[in-house]
């Protein structure tokens, strides 16, 4: 092989494991569980207003962290792998194993924490999939149960989602 040849296959090389390492990071929204912890729990308006949630939280990623690629998980892989309330939630090597699954660099879970009628938490933990590990917890604290709270609150989650990813990882591994 001539010398060029070979430098050019050489720059060619890694031209393509740079843009590997700085792919944009991919991110797998976990449907979020309802903790409804009052007086009367589960109401199917609180059921709605929880699984309006992941979908709100994965279109403010998009408006707000456009380097981010949003992968999704399959809901039947979710309740299989989660036998219990709060399981994927405590037990984050196997909410990283659903990550694998899709080839995602992050996995957010999530829990809608009502102990109130009057307030709820948006309690989401941020899980690196290679390290298996927690890497942020994020509490929002939602006044009221209106549209609006939800919205506002969500794309607050949003922010602090990109602030946490934004500041562990720089490049994709």
């Amino acid at each position: 092989m001539s010398r060029t040849l070979l430098l050019a296959t050489g720059v060619l090389i890694g031209l393509l494991c740079s843009n590997l390492a700085y792919a944009n990071p991919r991110i797998a929204v976990l449907a979020f569980e309802l903790n409804d912890i009052t007086s009367l729990p589960n109401t199917p308006q609180e059921q709605q207003r929880t699984a309006s949630i992941q979908p709100l939280l994965e279109a403010a990623i998009k408006q707000t962290q456009t380097a981010y690629e949003l992968v999704a998980i399959d809901p039947k892989s979710q309740a299989a792998a989660n036998p219990s309330l709060g399981y994927l939630f405590h037990f984050h090597d196997l909410a990283a194993k659903l990550g694998q699954d899709v080839n995602a660099d992050w996995v957010i879970v999530g829990q809608h924490s009502k102990p109130s009628f009057l307030f709820s938490y948006l309690l989401v933990h941020v899980i690196n999939v290679k390290t298996q590990q927690l890497v942020g917890s994020i509490d929002i604290e939602l006044k009221g149960n209106h549209e609006s709270v939800t919205q506002h609150g969500v794309r607050n989650l949003a922010r602090k989602i990109g602030g946490i990813i934004g500041g562990n990882s720089d490049k994709r591994e």
